[in-house]
């Protein structure tokens, strides 16, 4: 069993990549794929349980109190990511209805599978726990105004608290109070010992089925949508992740954080909360549909940059590199 852990460990880009490339070709072939969407949030909700009984809770209190950590993570994502946006964006204005899908998607930062690929990297997850609230509050309360600062003030109106509060609750505080509750069964008993080290063996495929359900489940929409218009929006998306891997880096340099936090925060500036908007996206008015398969676009690209991630983010910012300013 051990063994079989470590090989899935050793080879899980390739089995990620892998799991992409066959729940795409499900999401195409199957009719009724689309249906699988409504395991995403079951199995995301798994993955980051699984991911929290890793954690050491006891990091989370000194995590909470690095404030130069959170304020690089709050300028990096609510200020130096809507100026990347505001440019990017510009190459899709002419079709507001996409406009409006590209800005829902990348002026919301990620607060869930984003600690996973963070903590494949090396990152220091336990500070993208910590700040994970901070940044769904901030999001919620800021988004219609930069809504109504790119769009116009019609389009703000149609986002509410709502799903964000939503996901919090069923992608944060439950699967984290309940990694809480087992870590403490584990420390008294056999029972939550064999939960955690289960969870830690499950990681590697819960990553890949998660994924699975995310792309076999947004496929088909997208193939049913304007394609043309899709393809479209792809090079924004890659220019996103090609601009903010040194952008966050940078930020991390001049806010003198160490190397595991500045790998937290090139990830926090990079990843979207794709499974978050895209309710609100849905919940747009017909004039305004394609603004949903937009989000699942750049959920797709993502997917497949946070691979990449994995593997240039460490060579990016190496441990041995100091980044503490004098």
């Amino acid at each position: 069993m051990r063994g079989l852990v470590a090989a899935s460990e050793r080879h899980q880009v390739a089995i990620y990549l892998l799991a992409i490339v066959a729940a795409g070709l499900t999401g195409l072939l199957l009719p009724g794929a689309a249906a699988l969407d409504v395991a995403i949030e079951p199995v995301l909700g798994l993955l980051l349980f699984a991911t929290f009984l890793g954690v050491p809770f006891g990091a989370l209190g000194p995590a909470l109190r690095d404030g130069r950590f959170l304020l690089a993570l709050l300028v990096l994502n609510f200020v130096l990511v809507p100026v990347v946006v505001g440019l990017l964006s510009r190459f899709v204005a002419a079709e507001r209805a996409v406009l409006v899908g590209v800005l829902l998607v990348l002026l919301a930062p990620c607060i869930d599978y984003v600690i996973v690929f963070a903590g494949l990297a090396g990152a220091a997850a336990e500070r993208l726990i910590a700040a994970a609230p901070l940044l769904m509050l901030a999001q919620a309360a800021l988004l219609p105004a930069y809504l109504w600062l790119f769009v116009g003030p019609d389009v703000a109106d149609v986002v509410a608290a709502g799903p964000f509060l939503r996901a919090l609750l069923v992608l944060i505080v439950l699967p984290l109070a309940a990694a809480v509750l087992v870590q403490r069964a584990a420390r008294r008993g056999r029972a939550g010992r064999v939960v955690v080290d289960v969870a830690a063996a499950a990681m590697v495929p819960l990553m890949a089925a998660t994924l699975a359900v995310v792309v076999a489940s947004q496929v088909p929409g997208i193939a049913d949508g304007r394609l043309t218009t899709l393809l479209a929006v792809v090079p924004v998306y890659v220019a996103f992740l090609v601009v903010m891997a040194p952008l966050g880096a940078l930020t991390a340099r001049v806010a003198g954080v160490d190397a595991p936090a500045a790998r937290a925060l090139v990830f926090s500036g990079a990843t979207r909360n794709s499974l978050v908007v895209l309710p609100l996206a849905l919940a747009l008015p017909e004039a305004y549909a394609i603004a949903a398969l937009v989000v699942v676009t750049q959920t797709l690209v993502e997917l497949v940059g946070m691979v990449v991630y994995v593997r240039l983010v460490p060579r990016l910012v190496p441990l041995t590199q100091p980044l503490t300013q004098p």
